[in-house]
């Protein structure tokens, strides 16, 4: 009988992956087995799934297993699996592409990485680690319900040929259905054709796989012969004392195909109105696609032990779209479709249950392991702050876990509102805030320069969400946040410090903002004496009933916001610029130089707040001329 046979080239990022697979990795072979176990298990999941609504699929098989052998003669490592199988269409899509958004960049960023292992783990190898120990893998597959067969093969270099399978090589399955994949070992991979070794690396890498591993053939097993190799139990089913540290890495990273170590685990049982078994890892490295905007939760829901859905929506508010993990349900109806089963009241209250619980364990995680919590925090802080803009519920649990910077200890440590609130001045009511992008520019601000000189802490936010949470957020312990840009901020004499020299004269400057407003009215809506400068002569703040500054910025970038608010620009009396710009307003107010000095001062406040500027050209012009008269 002969097939026809396809010749198809790989898709670009998967030739890429499978070079850096083959020159990259070869110091970490096991994970080869570990990946390919993880995904016959994965294809056993889903046929148990779709087997409650179509009972025959598993008929003729309904023990779920895997097999793992070696043929010597042959130098070949064969892992089968009687689960949901492929047709042509699926061999094509997930053995020759990457269908997912921001693949490319990922793969770009490879290409420059020291260690490409950790960018890998954030993606994630799966069935192409089979390239680290093999020079040619065929990969047999019928999909559960189909008729016919088909073979994929490739030497992970040249693109991959598929055509349909011979009776012979259909024999290969494990009865009707699954995978079986055969891997021609290449010789940095020969320890696999050593039966100890393969039960090692089964032993230490799946031993939490809740399907049974056999080490020889499905015939073999068919007459009774070999015992699984591992337990063949749900590891959140069992009790935690029987569990060990290692064994709960390894199931780790079993659920997310990563390299890295889970930051902190949460097991528990919840019981009482509703009962499920979970548990959930907290990365410890940021996954590469947190914010691509097509990112979908990673959480496995089961019930009673039946593997549902790993991406079903409501499941985990997407604030905590990090969180690896597993939720077993007693309450959920096994025979609901995946659609109707988000709209399910108990996701909801298991969604609830879930996210205290994960609140309540990083809270003491913050406690007990200070150095884990920010390491956390530095990895997935601005996604849990997503969670003060849409999750009333949980803002107070919230609260007790955001961290920020703030002029306290010059902004090199992460604080709490708590601590904010315990180091506030007794007569303060607000908590003080300044937004933008850059830390070194917030520090430097002139507009905190006031609240630093009295005291007076003000916190760095550095991350987009920021401007938006706060919007929904008007207070913690009933202290109100205050943005130090926006409004006419009254920093009291009383709260000054004792050694501070108040070195000001407002009684004759009303002539230099007279002419100020005339000449910027174009540009600003107002001009008035700093109650928050001490060291800068101007700086710009959005008015009491505008938009703060910043927060205009992110919304025209993000929200096509058209608003054209004017600012404000306060001037400090006490600067020795502005003393001399209020005589010479008093002497001679049509002076040139008074008005090429008020547009200077404009543009300097612009500067400073990181705005560009209306016309560079005629700045440097001015700045220039000022210079030359200055020298001269």
């Amino acid at each position: 009988m002969t097939t026809k046979t396809e010749t198809l080239n790989f898709n670009a990022d998967v030739s890429r992956l499978l070079d850096i697979v083959a020159n990259a990795l070869y110091t970490n072979h096991d994970v080869f087995l570990r990946e390919l176990i993880s995904n016959a298990a994965d294809a056993c999941d889903r046929l148990r799934y779709d087997a409650i609504a179509k009972p025959d699929l598993t008929k003729d098989n309904p023990d779920f297993r895997i097999h793992i052998y070696k043929e010597e003669n042959t130098r070949t490592l064969t892992v089968i699996d009687n689960g949901i199988g492929m047709n042509h269409d699926e061999l094509v899509e997930n053995l020759g592409t990457i269908a997912k958004s921001g693949t490319a960049a990922l793969m770009e960023q490879m290409k420059d990485e020291k260690d490409p292992l950790k960018l890998i783990g954030q993606f994630g190898v799966g069935f192409y680690a089979s390239y680290m120990v093999a020079d040619k893998v065929t990969v047999v597959s019928r999909k559960a319900g189909d008729k016919q067969a088909w073979v994929w093969e490739s030497d992970g270099r040249t693109g991959f040929t598929i055509r349909e399978a011979t009776k012979d090589e259909t024999k290969t399955l494990d009865g009707e259905r699954g995978t079986a994949i055969t891997l021609h070992i290449k010789d940095e991979g020969c320890e696999f054709l050593i039966d100890e070794k393969v039960k090692q690396t089964i032993e230490t890498y799946s031993d939490h796989i809740d399907i049974k591993i056999f080490q020889n053939t499905p015939a073999d097993t068919g007459k009774g012969e070999g015992k699984p190799i591992n337990s063949a139990s749900a590891i959140w089913m069992r009790s935690k004392n029987e569990i060990t540290p290692e064994q709960y890495t390894e199931f780790y990273k079993h659920i997310s195909h990563g390299f890295d170590e889970p930051l902190m685990t949460s097991h528990w049982r919840a019981e009482g109105k509703i009962e499920f078994n979970a548990l959930l890892f907290i990365p410890t490295m940021r996954p590469w696609d947190l914010y691509d905007p097509g990112r979908k939760n990673t959480m496995r829901l089961y019930v009673r032990r039946v593997f549902i859905s790993d991406d079903l929506e409501g499941l985990t508010y997407p604030w905590l779209r990090f969180v690896r993990g597993v939720i077993d349900s007693a309450d959920l109806p096994l025979n609901i479709s995946r659609e109707s089963l988000q709209f399910n009241p108990v996701i909801n209250k298991i969604r609830s249950s879930m996210t205290r619980r994960i609140l309540s364990d990083l809270d003491k995680l913050s406690r007990d392991d200070p150095p884990a919590f920010f390491t956390f925090w530095g990895q997935f802080g601005p996604a849990i702050k997503e969670g003060l803009y849409d999750a009333a519920e949980h803002r107070e649990a919230l609260f007790k876990i955001c961290r920020f910077f703030s002029t306290h200890d010059e902004g090199d440590k992460f604080v709490s509102l708590e601590n904010y609130v315990s180091r506030m001045k007794e007569d303060q009511k607000d908590i003080y805030y300044i937004s933008g992008e850059n830390m070194n520019m917030l520090k430097n601000s002139p507009q905190i320069e006031g609240f630093k000189s009295r005291g007076l802490e003000v916190l760095f936010l550095t991350d987009t969400i920021d401007d938006f949470w706060l919007q929904q957020v008007h207070d913690f312990q009933g202290k109100t946040f205050k943005s130090v840009t926006k409004g006419d901020i009254d920093l009291a004499d009383d709260q000054a410090d004792e050694n501070e020299e108040k070195d000001t004269d407002d009684s004759n400057c009303g002539k230099l903002i007279e002419e100020l407003k005339t000449l910027l009215r174009e540009d600003i809506e107002d001009v008035r004496i700093s109650k928050r400068l001490t060291d800068s002569p101007v700086c710009l703040v959005a008015p009491e009933s505008g938009v703060d500054m910043h927060m205009e910025r992110v919304l025209k970038v993000h929200q096509k916001y058209q608003g054209n608010i004017k600012p404000v620009l306060e001037i400090n009396t006490g600067h020795m610029l502005i003393k001399k710009l209020a005589e010479l307003a008093e002497k001679d107010p049509a002076n040139d130089d008074m008005k090429e000095a008020g547009l200077l001062l404009l543009d300097q406040a612009r500067i400073i707040q990181g705005q560009p500027l209306s016309n560079p050209a005629a700045f440097a012009q001015r700045m220039a001329s000022f210079m030359e008269r200055g020298l001269g």
